[in-house]
């Protein structure tokens, strides 16, 4: 299945919860994200955890109208469609990541564990996304977040639980390759395109690596 540019995954998941579509130009959203490697006993990689926390402008555009007893707060409960919505909007992005086992791509299942929390102003997504195939990964393990049209600008936070691991054979180290900051002249450019094209990233790292070495 052709993947669908990131834009359209959005504006579907906007439009599936009936909301209206975004009055901006190019709406970009802004994503602060963790990643945790998941191992099984055997040492094989088994799945991601994805923590996604949205920006203050994207969080209340999507969670409008979900308030549903008006007491001010939104619970997990009262989010909880969204986030199935969310989730399955993701396979059409790819989950916005690369998997690869000592070099060789791999693919996924079905994410399980989808939930949202928001907490001061800011909508958080978590989510287990399992490989298909659990990796034997006995050299490397490599992942890629982030969405190459930049349509959904993803940052992985600085900080020493950005990309961990859970459970992982003992010796192993992760590596983060963040990418560098845009220009801000590249940046206005890339904020002025229509919403429904595709933004030309050709020739710029708007995704992070990190990398488990094991012994």
């Amino acid at each position: 299945m052709a993947r669908r540019p990131a834009s359209a995954a959005l504006l579907a998941l906007a439009t599936g919860l009936g909301l209206a579509s975004p009055a901006s130009a190019h709406p970009h959203v802004f994503v602060t994200a963790r990643a945790e490697i998941l191992y099984a006993p055997d040492g094989t990689v088994r799945a991601l955890k994805h923590i996604w926390s949205f920006d203050a402008a994207y969080s209340a555009y999507i969670t409008q109208g979900l308030d549903k007893n008006g007491d001010g707060k939104l619970t997990p409960v009262e989010l909880a469609e969204l986030a199935k919505v969310n989730v399955e909007s993701l396979p059409d992005v790819g989950f916005f990541t690369t998997v690869k086992a000592n070099g060789k791509p791999q693919e996924f299942g079905t994410p399980t564990g989808a939930g949202l929390v928001f907490d001061n102003r800011i909508l958080t997504l978590t989510y287990t996304l399992p490989l298909k195939t659990p990796a034997h990964a006995g050299r490397s393990f490599g992942i890629e977040i982030g969405d190459p049209t930049y349509f959904v600008a993803f940052e992985i936070v600085d900080a020493p639980d950005a990309v961990i691991t859970r459970d992982a054979p003992r010796g192993c180290i992760v590596r983060v390759a963040r990418p560098p900051k845009l220009d801000p002249a590249i940046q206005q450019k890339l904020a002025q395109e229509d919403i429904t094209a595709t933004p030309d990233t050709s020739g710029l790292q708007v995704t992070t690596r990190a990398l488990v070495a094991c012994p």
